[in-house]
């Protein structure tokens, strides 16, 4: 069969490719067709799923076989120990490994027509770490100024990461609009203009939609600095797309975000044509998203920030290629067994890719005429004396002649421009099938040169310095200056603390270098820039300042109390260092630094190696050296790898040796434990030696614990309260250090031998009960024990203890339950333990009294007294019966007889509040519910003659024993209150 001709190509096919069935007819058989090929893959390293598949399928008659290739090498899926296996033809690769199992993967798809290779796909391992996990310092910025929180995204792999950032606490994210912008390049937060409400705390999202993992950054505080008054800063360009380079049919976004109070306007613009119609202007203004781009969405794009202070702006290329541009060749006829023979475009390779493209919606031509629809010459600038390219490209094939007035090449380049050269080109362009042309314009403009070059400069740290810069160029061409340190381009906005220029478009590019530091030094290079031309100058710059950190310190020689140290120099930064300082630190002190000292006590500044003496045996030390110069100390060197001094024998021994009593027939010795860096060595414990007084012989005991602080000696032939002397001594892998000073202790007494006897016990009311009993009469007992407990409901494990002093023998219970059962034991006591327990003793609480107050019956009032008469309260079954009842007042208390339910002619006071309570009365105790009267009484005085008014209200409540009304009386006299 043959395919219709094409005005674009026509070839024939010289060997079987994929997608193309050869045969007319299947059932004749063919060669393999790929159905399914692999993709590139990203496995994340903490996935669960341990296993990546790699899918291939072809159809094919007879069907085929498959093999993989691992970077163009056969895989060997039989080997020993493979993690490959094969599932039809997928790949599987099981438990995968980073260092075994990256690469790119190809399938080979087999029958007895042939062979068909699939595209490589690649495996990579996807990770995204955690942020660092140092604390991150406070950002303090005066309100109305800007702000800019760095990200800092952890390593991570691909490379696409999306951000966002919360404020305090998950999830409250912050929101964007004109005010606040997150690059999704960087991750880096922009606010700008801060103001009070944006005070807090700032955590960086990095998010990788690959893995599916995101992580968190340390908090960041950002402390607005309130400002007097509200000043205005002109817009500042600090988020700047670069240039760009995408595919057709690829997404772009491009970002723009400036600081400034006013909040800076973004405006997008194309320099050289209109904005294409697929795009978007998103985030307020910053991002300018361009959709499925074509070539002709290429150009220089520009945008713009603006405000009531000021403007800046920035212009960056956009540049679209093709990944899928082929070229055709054509192939011999050849036939396949059969007459099936067709016309097919075969790929070729460009730099993005070396996969074969079979989807292609357009091809480059074989045969068409010369057409400058797509490339046009165009308008060209050129400096004076310098050299030019006019380009002349075509789309044409075959490959066309040129001419520019008779030249034969596709381009035109003109050496040692001059006016003369300016003026109208127009390249032509013909081949067999055509010719064209295509007209464009060259202008020659004044070139730039460096009127006012850089000068060396020599100051301090902390100094400023001056590169002068200007020059002259051509006046119809803007020009820019461009600084860099040691060919790096000094970025003007980020490095705005130390570098300040005047602005673009000024003939005059001074720099200056403000408070320079040791790091600003080095060889500065102005370009002056034109859209045309540029040229440079340099000079450098010297920065003296302290030294530099000294390297490589490490001990070459130690001993129990010193150690020799050796390091290198380093730089003295063009001032003489004059002395060199030394620290230390051990495992005791952690993070502090001490400085040592040195034999000799001045380490000179022409040395590389002092002694370090004073030190503690047997501990770990690790040192450093810092340098000094007239002008100052400089940072110290690295710590040097960590190293203990040897070990000696114990200087110090134990301190506040004491001790004495303990269990009966049992010495005791204490003491307090020596401090670790007094250790001196391994194997650190201690000698405890004791004696009687009387004896000359002392017996000693090792003790292996270094931080024991006691040692118990038990012998029952030890007689109660002996007099010992003691004493105790450290002791390491190296001897044996001094003894303490000799203390003078006791041994323990005996524990009492005998059980108190109980005389009385009785329960005085329904919580209360005492108990006495007849004093031991031994002189070694400190106090007793009284142990009470309910039978049955507490039984003798929950049992309440009182302690009394030895002087006592009887005490009282309080707090016990009322109708109730207990038993009672007492047992002496002192620092060798309790003695024998008494036989327990049995008592019975009493009922509890009624929980009914009284209620009053009459009152009466006559003179300064009152009449009173209540109820007789009933009690009930679980309740004491009433013995009487107990009137009282703040100052009398009266006691009624059981049946009495009256009290006459009760006093109250001459002036003031009075309370009168009756309670009942009971062997159980006094009712906590009670009837209470009150009232007040008070004298007045009249027209200077003393007149008493005797007033008394009353009122009369049931009480429970917490509440009480009072009535306050107040005479009406003549209008008047008193």
């Amino acid at each position: 069969r043959r395919m219709k001709r094409s005005g674009l190509c026509q070839v024939k096919l010289a060997f079987p490719l994929p997608g193309f069935v050869l045969a007319s007819d299947e059932a004749t058989g063919y060669g393999p067709v790929f159905e399914e090929q692999p993709v590139d893959t990203i496995y994340p390293e903490e996935s669960p799923e341990a296993k990546i598949t790699m899918n291939c399928r072809a159809r094919a008659n007879p069907p085929a076989t498959y093999k993989w290739m691992l970077n163009n090498i056969e895989i060997d899926l039989n080997e020993k120990g493979s993690h490959y296996s094969l599932v039809g033809g997928n790949l599987v690769i099981s438990n995968p490994s980073k260092n075994n199992h990256v690469g790119k993967y190809s399938c080979l798809a087999t029958n007895m027509y042939g062979t068909i290779i699939s595209r490589e796909a690649s495996v990579q391992f996807g990770y995204l770490d955690l942020f660092s996990s140092e604390e991150r310092s406070s950002v303090r910025i005066k309100e109305g100024q800007g702000a800019v929180l760095l990200c800092a995204p952890p390593p991570h792999y691909p490379a696409e990461l999306s951000f966002r950032w919360i404020l305090n606490e998950f999830p409250t994210f912050i929101p964007l609009d004109k005010r606040r912008f997150i690059s999704q390049l960087t991750g880096n937060l922009y606010i700008s203009k801060v103001d009070s409400s944006d005070k807090g705390n700032y955590s960086c999202i990095a998010s990788s939609p690959s893995i599916s993992k995101s992580v968190f950054s340390n908090y960041i505080p950002l402390e607005p600095q309130a400002e007097r008054t509200n000043r205005k800063y002109p817009a500042d360009l600090r988020v700047k797309f670069p240039d760009t380079t995408a595919l057709v049919g690829q997404n772009i976004t491009l970002e723009c975000f400036a600081l400034g109070n006013p909040v800076p306007e973004i405006r997008w613009k194309k320099v050289d044509g209109q904005l294409p119609p697929n795009h978007e202007v998103r985030m307020a203004g910053a991002q300018l998203h361009l959709y499925n781009v074509q070539f002709e969405d290429g150009g220089t794009y520009k945008c713009e920030a603006m405000n009531s202070k000021g403007k800046d702006n920035h212009n960056a290329r956009v540049s679209v290629e093709d990944l899928r541009v082929i070229q055709f060749g054509l192939f011999s006829e050849l036939g396949f067994g059969h007459e099936s023979v067709i016309n097919v475009c075969t790929p070729a390779v460009n730099t993005y890719s070396t996969q074969f493209v079979m989807n292609i919606p357009y091809c480059h031509c074989t045969a068409c005429a010369p057409t400058f629809e797509h490339n046009p010459v165009k308008r060209v600038l050129a400096a004076r004396n310098g050299r030019v390219v006019i380009e002349c490209r075509p789309k044409a094939a075959p490959k066309p002649t040129f001419s520019w007035n008779g030249s034969p090449d596709g381009s035109l380049e003109i050496l040692n421009v001059t006016r003369a050269d300016e003026g109208r080109y127009t390249c032509f362009a013909e081949n067999d099938r055509g010719k064209a042309n295509s007209t464009g314009s060259l202008l020659v403009t004044d070139s730039t040169k460096i009127t006012l070059p850089p000068s060396n400069a020599d100051v301090k740290v902390g100094e400023n310095a001056w590169m002068e810069c200007a020059a002259s160029h051509d006046p119809s061409l803007d020009i820019t200056f461009i600084w860099s340190l040691d060919s790096r381009v000094i970025d003007l906005h980020k490095e705005s603390q130390h570098y300040e220029r005047t602005p673009n478009g000024s003939s005059n590019g001074a720099l200056l270098i403000k408070n320079a530091q040791l790091k600003h030094a080095g060889r500065y290079t102005c370009t002056a820039q034109t859209p045309v031309d540029n040229i440079t100058a340099s000079a450098h710059l010297v920065v003296r300042g302290p030294p530099g950190a000294p390297g490589g310190v490490r001990m070459i020689n130690k001993t129990d109390k010193s150690v020799t140290l050796q390091w290198s120099r380093g730089a003295d930064n063009h001032s003489p260092i004059s002395k060199y300082t030394i620290q230390y630190r051990d495992q005791f002190s952690k993070d502090v630094w001490k400085n040592a000292t040195t034999s000799p006590a001045d380490v000179e500044g022409n040395t590389e190696t002092a002694t370090v003496v004073d030190l503690f045996p047997w501990t770990e030390y690790e040192f450093r050296v810092i340098a000094t110069n007239t002008l100052g100390t400089g940072d110290p060197s690295s710590p040097s790898p960590k190293d203990k001094t040897l070990d000696s024998v114990p200087v110090v021994a134990p301190s506040g040796v004491g001790g004495g009593g303990g269990a009966s027939r049992e010495l005791t010795i204490t003491w307090t434990p020596v401090e670790p860096q007094y250790y001196y060595g391994p194997n650190f414990g201690y000698i405890v030696a004791f004696k009687p007084r009387e004896e000359n012989q002392w017996k000693r005991v090792a003790v292996a614990d270094p931080q024991a602080k006691r040692y118990v000696h038990k012998d029952s032939n030890i007689r109660p309260l002996t007099e010992f002397q003691v004493k105790v001594k450290a002791f390491n892998g190296k001897g044996e250090g001094p003894y303490s000073l000799t203390a003078v202790i006791y041994s323990a007494q005996d524990a009492p031998s005998e059980a108190p006897l109980i005389v009385d016990c009785r329960a005085l009311s329904a919580t209360v009960a005492t108990v006495s009993w007849i004093p031991l009469a031994q002189s070694n007992i400190d106090g007793y024990q009284v142990k009470y407990w309910r039978n049955h409901e507490d039984s003798e494990g929950g049992a309440q203890r009182v302690m009394v002093s030895s002087r006592e023998n009887h005490t009282k219970l309080e707090g016990l339950k009322p109708d109730s059962p207990y038993f009672i034991e007492i047992r002496g006591y002192n620092s060798a333990g309790f003695g024998m327990a008494s036989k327990h003793y049995q008592i019975h609480t009493k009922k509890p009294p009624p929980s009914r107050a009284p209620r009053i019956i009459s009152k009466k009032l006559k003179g300064q007294s009152v009449n009173i008469a209540w109820e007789h309260v009933e009690p009930l079954a679980n309740e004491s019966s009433i013995d009487g009842y107990r009137v009282s007042t703040f100052q009398h208390f009266y006691f009624i007889s059981e049946r009495k339910v009256s009290i006459s002619y009760l006093p109250l006071p001459a002036d003031g509040n009075y309370v009168v309570e009756v309670r009942a009365h009971t062997e159980g105790g006094d009712a906590t519910n009670y009837l209470r009267l009150g009232g007040f009484v008070r004298n007045c005085f009249l027209l200077g003659e003393a007149v008493m008014i005797f007033w008394t209200g009353l009122s009369l409540l049931e009480c429970d024993g917490q509440s009480q009304a009072f009535m306050e009386i107040h005479l009406i006299w003549s209008g008047s209150t008193l």
